[in-house]
């Protein structure tokens, strides 16, 4: 009995630390620290960090609406209604992207996508993700984990 206690399933996942990147310049862009702690069997990696931008959010959405065929996938955050100032702006994005991680973990569909989990996992970027899960790479999803998100929990300290 005891058991089933310790095996209950936790996936904590959190928007943090939105930064804007090139500041100053037309192409800058804000990017949010994504942390995820998991027990989760789902997961190959039990603490993750990894940042990304809104774009990347509206490209995982459409692809997990790809292949989750009728399972309806949460909505994200609107593209973008101005109100107050672009802090406020950036704090209810924020929120909006963190409360849809929420609910696509709620979904065993959608968590059995590895794009999904190469996005929170991963440095990966978009076009790499998508080669890595059409097996153009030569390393699979889980190597791409193991290997991208400890890298960047040890970025503090240098391993040689």
């Amino acid at each position: 009995m005891s058991e089933n206690q310790e095996q209950e399933e936790v996936i904590t996942v959190r928007v943090q630390d939105p930064r804007v990147q090139n500041e100053g310049s037309w192409n800058s862009y804000v990017d949010y620290k994504i942390f995820l702690h998991t027990n989760s069997k789902a997961f190959t990696a039990k603490t993750s960090c990894v940042r990304r931008r809104y774009r990347e959010f509206v490209w995982l959405r459409k692809q997990l609406q790809r292949n989750a065929g009728l399972v309806p996938v949460p909505e994200l955050p609107g593209k973008s209604t101005f109100f107050g100032t672009s802090d406020e702006f950036i704090e209810k994005r924020r929120q909006g992207l963190q409360h849809f991680l929420e609910k696509v973990l709620q979904s065993v569909v959608l968590l059995s996508d590895s794009q999904l989990h190469l996005f929170l996992q991963s440095q990966l970027s978009v076009p790499e993700i998508e080669a890595c899960v059409s097996g153009q790479t030569k390393y699979s999803v889980e190597e791409a984990i193991h290997k991208f998100a400890l890298m960047n929990l040890e970025h503090h300290h240098h391993h040689h």
